[in-house]
């Protein structure tokens, strides 16, 4: 029996075939080559492999000696319908050549319709429904192996409704994206022929509230793709959160991408470009590797109106295999904010490559009420983390400021002097109406542990929230009443603490003034636990405590004590958001507390 037979009854299931055929024979009684073979099929029936249903077949066919027609196929694959108006097929030497046309209207596929054509793809695995019409012209070779070679389509599909499910982390830069992104009437042009293809197309994109226009271009020649997109976003929000750059409510956002990548290798994109009015943002050979790390720029441009409406002129050139950065103005005010409140285990690991990058900017503003001019400096990035860096500055008052990062082997030391306090300090919110002051900073970091002193010499407070609670309780009412009112000088203020993960250890705080000296120390665990203790004493105390110390108290403080009130030692625990204080009177200062102070008052 013909093995062939035997695998068409399996696959076969229902169906008939009606046929008119003319043929003649020789006179050996052999069929010549002038037959003719004309007919219909009918309610065939098919099932290949159980993944593919094909029913309700219908077509009329012709078939003459190395020419086979086949017209008015209709068929359902998987319950769905697709008319073939067309298919020739004619045979030359050992190949066939398959020429035909396949039309679809409204045709809906949902996800487990298409599980067998994506199962290994991430993009396709997105798609939960689509809705589309198209006219496909399509011909290719078929040899005896069933071999397919020289396949060509040309296909124009009228994309009604495309649903896919929203992958993408992009909250940040679209505040209202949806948790599905819709394509809606979308024109695409396919063009594929022997392994190289076309396709262009374009629509609308729901993905915020409202729809964005969105255009596209896929050339792929040999091993090479060139990806062309334009998105056009009217209505919608748009926010770059590290450049404070927010797209104006009834203005027009263009983001163009122009990529390359080839097959294996790494992804060149070209340019991209972000267009809102005089708003320029743009990347020009930005790299990347297959795990989206940047190898290498060569151009950054950056000329916009930030949320604060500052102008930002920078540009960022690479030079060799370093980087200058240069410019007229940037703002860096959101990226101190974003720096200051990371999350201290995340390493920032978006470069493959170390480099070195040089600051040359006329004015960067630290917030609206402080700027710097002049910055200059350089740092170095190794393995993702900065290993050296030099950056000075000076205020608009000519006051200078300077932050260092040297790396010794296993010792990360860095350091930061500011003239200016104030612009620093105001970054903490709590603390209102700083005045005055300078600041110096100083850090070692060895084994994932910093041991660190923050010292601010004379400058003013008018209002800490939790400090004028604590005096308050203390019935320390006229220090108070100070505090919360013109504000408290201190002559010194010194912090040393250490940090490891999540867990600061402040070893000392303390604090001397005319009015009031604080000594502190204690334990931070961020967002879960504050648990600080110390001693607070009014100034009238600690003189009249030190000028009764023969000969020392004389030199120091002079023979007048003051009638001032006792001091008080204090706790203060808890949640950061519900903070418990207690308070309890002392009249005798420790010994630490008494040295601390003489050592502040022998240095003033």
């Amino acid at each position: 029996r013909d093995p062939k037979i035997y695998i068409a009854e399996q696959f076969i299931k229902n169906g008939y075939i009606i046929a008119d055929i003319e043929i003649e024979f020789d006179e050996l009684g052999n069929i010549k080559d002038n037959y003719n073979i004309k007919g219909l099929v009918k309610d065939g029936n098919i099932n290949l492999l159980k993944r593919f249903d094909l029913s309700g077949i219908d077509f009329i066919y012709y078939i003459k000696k190395n020419n086979f027609l086949f017209t008015d196929l209709k068929l359902s694959l998987n319950k769905k319908n697709i008319l073939i108006p067309k298919i020739t097929v004619e045979k030359n030497k050992d190949k066939f050549l398959l020429t035909g046309k396949v039309n679809n209207k409204n045709t809906i596929l949902y996800k487990k319709d298409l599980s067998f054509l994506i199962e290994e793809s991430k993009i396709g695995s997105d798609i939960e429904e689509i809705n589309f019409n198209s006219e496909n012209n399509f011909s290719f070779n078929l040899d005896k192996k069933f071999k397919i070679s020289d396949l060509k389509i040309v296909s124009k599909i009228d994309l009604k409704n495309l649903k896919l499910k929203n992958s993408l982390k992009l909250e940040k830069i679209f505040p209202k994206i949806k948790n599905e992104i819709l394509l809606q009437n979308h024109k695409i042009k396919i063009d594929f022929n022997n392994n190289n293809l076309t396709m262009t197309g374009s629509g609308d994109a729901l993905f915020q509230g409202d729809n964005d226009k969105l255009k596209y271009e896929i050339i792929k020649k040999k091993d090479e793709i060139v990806y062309k997109t334009n998105l056009t976003i009217s209505k919608n929000s748009f926010y770059l959160d590290v450049l404070d750059y927010k797209k104006s409510k009834n203005s027009n956002l263009e983001i163009a991408v122009l990529a390359k990548k080839k097959i294996k290798n790494d992804l060149l994109i070209q340019d991209v470009t972000l267009k809102e009015n005089n708003n320029i943002i743009s990347f020009r050979n930005l790299s990347l590797s297959n795990n989206y790390k940047i190898n290498n720029v060569e151009k950054v441009t950056l000329k916009y109106f930030d949320n604060e409406n500052f102008e930002n002129k920078i540009q960022i050139n690479k030079i060799d295999k370093n980087y200058l950065i240069k410019g007229n103005s940037f703002n860096i005010n959101k990226i101190v904010t974003n720096i200051l409140d990371s999350n201290k285990k995340k390493k920032l690991s978006i470069f493959n490559n170390d480099f070195k990058l040089n600051f040359d900017i006329k004015k960067i503003y630290l917030d609206t009420n402080h700027s710097m001019d002049n910055l200059k400096g350089y740092l170095f990035l190794k393995n993702n983390v900065i290993s050296e860096l030099n950056l000075e500055s000076k205020f608009s008052n000519k006051k200078n400021i300077k932050l260092t990062i040297k790396t010794n082997g296993e010792e990360k030391i860095t350091t930061l002097f500011s003239s200016e306090a104030k612009p620093l300090v105001d970054r903490y919110k709590f603390i209102k109406g700083f005045e005055e002051g300078n600041l110096d900073f100083y850090s070692i970091n060895k084994g994932g542990t910093s041991n660190s002193t923050l010292k601010i010499d004379n400058f003013k407070i008018q209002e800490i929230p939790a400090l004028a609670k604590l005096l308050t309780l203390a019935s320390l009412q006229g220090i108070a009443d100070l505090l919360t009112g013109e504000g408290i000088r201190f002559t010194d203020f010194e912090m040393k603490f250490s940090s490891k993960d999540e867990l600061m250890t402040i070893k000392e705080i303390y604090a001397i003034g005319p009015a009031i000296s604080i000594l502190m120390e204690g334990y931070i665990e961020e967002n879960k636990l504050i648990s600080l203790r110390g001693t607070l004493v009014p100034a009238t105390t600690v003189n009249r405590t030190i000028s009764s110390i023969p000969i020392i108290g004389d030199i120091l403080v002079g023979k007048k004590v003051g009638e001032g009130v006792f001091g008080v030692s204090f706790k203060i625990k808890g949640p950061p958001k519900d903070l418990e204080t207690t308070v309890n009177p002392i009249k005798t200062l420790t010994p630490r507390f008494i040295t601390r102070t003489l050592e502040k008052i022998k240095k003033n």
